[in-house]
């Protein structure tokens, strides 16, 4: 690609009012939730910093994610961001004013699905998923509800400011096009 083709498509861009906006610093909580049964999940959520005063952070605005499902501290399983489909069940909401997940409430039925419908069925054959809805919070695994794992629907689900997790290769979301550009000559 010629500088002078480069050039112009930076100009194109730009006229278009789509060049790339300098990028916020990103803001992690990492997190550890404790179940029945010996069940835990430790994992971390990633954001733009922008979005820190606001109330709600949805899952169309995280940048990363990863959980990692124990029992008894033997690994059971893990799901991330780059794992997601379209037919993934996939609903995140995080308050970072009060640092916590939003858990079961008026207003929030189904506030948390990583992975996991409000059946516990849907979190693939060899699968992880995770659960907050009206009955419990709960971990799937292997496509079946882990009814051991269930606590309190309502139980806080607090999580903690840790900017220097290091997230897996499959945690966060794909680089904008844009940055593959080859080197100018």
């Amino acid at each position: 690609m010629t500088d002078l083709f480069r050039t112009a498509c930076a100009a194109g861009l730009l006229a278009l009012g789509l060049a790339p906006s300098a990028k916020a610093q990103s803001v992690t909580y990492s997190f550890e939730w404790v179940g029945g049964g010996g069940f835990s999940m430790r994992g971390a959520v990633s954001f733009d910093a922008g979005l820190m005063a606001e109330q709600l952070v949805t899952e169309d605005e995280v940048e990363c994610f990863v959980v990692e499902g124990y029992q008894d501290d033997t690994p059971i399983g893990r799901w991330a961001l780059g794992m997601l489909t379209e037919t993934t069940t996939w609903t995140m909401t995080f308050d970072p004013v009060l640092e916590q997940f939003v858990v079961f409430g008026p207003g929030a039925p189904m506030p948390q699905a990583w992975n996991m419908n409000g059946i516990g069925t849907d979190c693939g054959e060899d699968g992880f998923g995770f659960n907050i809805g009206n009955a419990a919070q709960d971990l799937c695994l292997g496509g079946t509800l882990l009814v051991d794992s269930q606590v309190n629907p309502t139980r806080p689900f607090p999580a903690v400011r840790n900017d220097g997790f290091v997230f897996p290769g499959d945690a966060c979301h794909g680089t904008m096009i844009l940055s593959a550009l080859p080197p100018t000559q």
